[in-house]
């Protein structure tokens, strides 16, 4: 069946191939379960979108929307935006590439700010609400909708691809050169259900931070919910956690030859939250007994009722940026576990993380949606066959998914495929110092999500060789800018395993002062 579907789409995109079309002829293309909305050439200049901010700088493009139905229950709203056929004098022309952007959270949305970015850098562009309209932490749209939830966990971005071709060949009497995918968070879980699923969708794809193991997840975030909501002693307020950041690089931040706040490798930090047990009275500067234990969770993960491991916790080093992700500001159940067990689990809105059973929890979790959700098949044979090129990343200091769960993925990738063909077209890329998808107290911008790096290529334009020319991506820099967009710091970021080592000498906020290099041992633990 794919393979038919597969073979309907190469004809669309051929006979839309070789009939000149204008912009408004666009509305007139016929696709599956597709219906174009508004085609419109849009002047240079700002646009106000929906939601989200007015969008400034752009060039004048082509704006197609539309409206994916495959089922009676799908309402897929869609966008695809096109560089001119022929630019303004110093206005950027179409790049013969086409640059999907992906979501976050539970979606709801499309991702205005980064379509713009990319068409100003001469993509053609693509983006979806992957089939319902909400804030980014609300999955009440997935109540007893179960066809929605195959639409956001995976058939609305690759029908979005797959109409986004057609739309671009009919365009420009050609199809792209390349087709390239550029998300972090959900989107990175979107990103590898696209290698996996949709292997020819894209040739090169670029995957922050994925969610890919949602089931596993969500259910992690139950039981550390539990250690840290259930007895309101135990939670610990976002007053503290500055001194648990300080602790923790008092003991650890040497350790990598630069004292610098930056742990290059949290797994080599064995900090003991005991030490920060309060002598006489509770202090901002210390924690309680069941606070202790709470952050020895936070930092091990979830377990199930046998003790296995269920999703790995998050690292040590900036747990200041835990409040939006971890902490909240009061004792609460997580919005993302509850959404997720109330709306797409169980269908019932009265269900409370604080009663409910991890083990059982977890397995309903498992049976109802990792099939519609979950992204962890490690066999990309297809996806390499295709000739697609895959770069992972994420940050060391993640406060929303833990950073050992990409790395997770990325060794069952070697695993399967053997080092040899997973090294020819897969790549991975841990941030010392960097939050969730951007962001924290290390250089986090290097060309992911049209962040520019102040030095080099940035990430996507590795890939981009990487898929093009052959030549496969080895360090990059990575830059942290102030708040004035002045360059404060920049460092190598190095092929996993690989860590950027400080040459002794030299200044330390310059990359020229590291170098990349194996780990004195290893550390796949």
């Amino acid at each position: 069946m794919r393979r038919i579907l597969f073979c309907s789409l190469a004809l669309l995109v051929s006979s839309a191939i070789g009939h000149a079309a204008t912009c408004a002829s666009l509305a007139s293309l016929t696709m599956p379960d597709t219906t174009i909305t508004g085609a419109e050439t849009m002047a240079a200049g700002s646009l106000k979108p929906p939601y989200g901010p007015t969008l400034s700088d752009l060039p004048a493009f082509c704006r197609v929307t539309g409206v994916l139905h495959p089922t009676s229950d799908s309402h897929i709203l869609f966008e695809v935006w096109l560089p001119e056929k022929q630019a303004a004098k110093g206005q950027q022309g179409w790049n013969r590439r086409l640059l999907d952007v992906g979501n976050g959270g539970f979606a709801g949305t499309i991702y205005y700010e980064g379509m713009a970015g990319n068409l100003r850098k001469g993509y053609a562009t693509a983006g979806t609400d992957t089939g319902h309209q909400a804030d980014a932490e609300d999955a009440s749209w997935a109540y007893r909708h179960p066809e929605k939830i195959k639409d956001f966990g995976y058939r609305a971005l690759h029908l979005t691809t797959e109409r986004a071709k057609v739309i671009v060949a009919a365009f420009y009497e050609t199809a792209p050169m390349k087709v390239y995918f550029d998300a972090c968070s959900d989107g990175g879980r979107e990103a590898l259900v696209e290698a996996q699923r949709y292997p020819e969708d894209y040739d090169g794809i670029l995957a922050g931070a994925p969610a890919n193991d949602w089931t596993h997840l969500i259910s992690s975030g139950l039981d550390v919910g539990h250690s840290l909501v259930a007895d309101p002693a135990a939670y610990i307020s976002s007053l503290k956690l500055p001194a648990i950041t300080a602790a923790v690089l008092a003991a650890c931040d040497a350790q990598d030859g630069l004292k610098d706040g930056i742990l290059n490798d949290p797994r080599e930090c064995h900090f003991d939250p005991g030490t920060l047990l309060c002598k006489s009275g509770d202090e901002l500067t210390c924690l309680t007994a069941p606070q202790v234990g709470a952050l020895r969770k936070l930092y091990a993960g979830g377990n199930d009722s046998e003790g296995r491991l269920i999703s790995p916790g998050l690292m040590p080093g900036d747990e200041s940026s835990w409040k939006a992700w971890a902490i909240g500001n009061a004792p609460s159940e997580s919005n993302y576990v509850q959404n997720f067990f109330r709306y797409m689990v169980y269908d019932d809105p009265t269900w409370s993380g604080l009663t409910a059973n991890v083990d059982t929890s977890l397995r309903a979790a498992n049976e109802k949606m990792a099939e519609p959700l979950n992204a962890t098949d490690p066999d990309l044979s297809r996806f390499i066959a295709h000739g697609g090129k895959l770069i992972l990343y994420h940050g060391w200091n993640d406060p929303a998914i833990s950073p050992l769960n990409t790395i997770a993925y990325y060794d069952s990738v070697v695993a399967k495929l053997g080092p040899a063909q997973a090294e020819s077209s897969v790549k991975l890329y841990m941030v010392p110092g960097m939050a969730h998808c951007a962001g924290g107290p290390g250089p986090s911008a290097f060309g992911q999500l049209g962040i520019p790096t102040a030095k080099g290529p940035g990430m996507l334009s590795l890939l981009e060789d990487w898929v093009e020319t052959g030549k496969a991506p080895t360090e990059l820099v990575a830059t942290k800018y102030s708040a004035d967009k002045k360059v404060q710091m920049t460092r190598p970021l190095c092929p996993y395993p690989q860590i950027a080592k400080y040459a002794g000498h030299g200044d330390p906020d310059d990359s020229t002062s590291f170098s990349c290099v194996m780990p004195a041992k290893a550390n796949n633990k």
